[in-house]
């Protein structure tokens, strides 16, 4: 699957989940399943592992770590590749009958959590601290955490050098502030090529708000969608915009920023750390570098997207789907699925091996220590696609009423 088909199923995922909850009640139909009162098995179990994998190596990779770990517990492990992870969750709770262990993305694990879908085991894992900070965050509701990333991503800055030799720009020119990513960019922008190719979503557009101080959301709960800060880094991409040295992909007639930079439609783009693999598999001659995003007026900033293993609070197995989850994410396992499949290790232990076998990913891994999660409440996920909607409308849309807008239907939902 490409990086862009990727994207695309992310999102209907997210909106199918979304539904799939509503339709059952808007977690009304979940509570009997996070009571807790199940009776637990105590001797070998068969658990059920469903997962949303990206292609044949993710599957295998996970495959392979639960069989080993049921050899060495004596328990027994299905692993599922769901079609529609939303949709079948869903399904299961509201059946009763969820799997013990499924993959919940970061940005629609409050809705889980408040259905009370969720065992919070996080208590139970004595390393627990060894996972990234910014990382356990994303997986915190009402200051419980409830279950442990198995990885991550984050965005940096991508330069074709080709482009770079051309427009006689050097390593000092490298940008490193929002100013200097204006002017290579304008040096970069040619009749046939733009400077700057970015996603039209939240999900890029987001990181330039950070690089400002600003985010949608307060570390209190408060929206803060409408601030001067992120008025102030909506109106910095607006003129990338106005100005022609920035481009969506869509209008350099390509599906995403990774098609665009590969086809030469532009000189840089900003991506995450699956670039790696696309760029190898469709675009192979292709000689670029990544960068870490330029820093913007209140420093750096980049976004993370995360995945956690959640325990079904309806299980009756969770000391062994919890053991389970453990051998997963293991130092040595997370170092094995970055071999396998090019994912990041959401454990600091790993960060000096995995940076020793893949060096061109430093700058994705640095942004661990400054990167923003997503907006972690519940019901938020309508509202976030109409944001994406709106920031579509860019130049012609005004930042101020696109994220006034934002912030009515933000307070709508998860209140002032």
């Amino acid at each position: 699957m490409t990086a862009h088909r990727r994207a695309l199923a992310a999102a209907a995922t997210a909106t199918a989940l979304t539904l799939g909850l509503t339709a059952c009640g808007g977690g009304s139909g979940f509570e009997d399943e996070g009571s807790g009162s199940e009776a637990q098995q105590t001797g070998p179990a068969t658990l059920q592992v469903l997962i949303a994998s990206s292609g044949d190596a993710e599957t295998q990779a996970v495959q392979s770590a639960a069989d080993a770990w049921a050899q060495e517990t004596g328990n027994e492990v299905e692993v599922v590749v769901a079609q529609d992870l939303p949709q079948q969750l869903a399904q299961g709770f509201a059946g009763g009958n969820p799997p013990d262990v499924f993959y919940v993305d970061a940005g629609r694990f409050a809705d889980l959590a408040e259905a009370g879908s969720l065992e919070p085991y996080v208590d139970q894992v004595e390393d627990a601290d060894d996972f990234y900070p910014t990382l356990r965050e994303a997986f915190t509701y009402e200051d419980e955490e409830y279950c442990l990333p198995k990885d991550f991503s984050t965005l940096a800055l991508q330069i074709r050098e080709d482009a770079w030799q051309r427009a006689g720009l050097t390593d000092a020119d490298v940008p490193t502030t929002w100013d200097e990513l204006r002017t290579v960019a304008q040096r970069l922008t040619t009749g046939g090529q733009t400077g700057l190719a970015i996603g039209d979503t939240r999900d890029r557009i987001g990181a330039f708000l950070v690089q400002n101080g600003g985010w949608v959301l307060g570390d209190d709960g408060q929206v803060t969608a409408d601030s001067p800060e992120n008025v102030e880094a909506l109106g910095y991409v607006r003129e990338l915009l106005d100005a022609g040295v920035a481009k969506y992909p869509s209008q350099l007639d390509a599906g995403w920023g990774g098609e665009a930079f590969g086809t030469g439609g532009a000189a840089m783009t900003i991506e995450g750390n699956w670039i790696r693999g696309a760029m190898a598999n469709d675009y192979p001659d292709v000689e670029y570098r990544v960068v870490e995003l330029p820093a913007g007026p209140a420093g750096k900033g980049t976004l993370q997207f995360t995945q956690c293993y959640g325990v079904a609070a309806a299980s009756d197995a969770k000391e062994q789907a919890v053991s389970l989850v453990e051998s997963l994410t293991s130092t040595e396992q997370q170092l094995a699925n970055a071999e396998a499949y090019g994912v990041m290790p959401s454990r600091e232990s790993a960060r000096a091996e995995y940076v020793e076998q893949f060096p061109q990913d430093a700058p994705f891994l640095a942004g661990s220590e400054y990167g923003q999660g997503p907006v972690n409440a519940p019901g938020v996920e309508s509202v976030l696609l109409d944001f994406d909607s709106a920031l579509q409308q860019l130049p012609g849309a005004e930042p101020q009423q696109v994220l006034q807008q934002l912030q009515a239907n933000l307070e709508s939902v998860v209140g002032e």
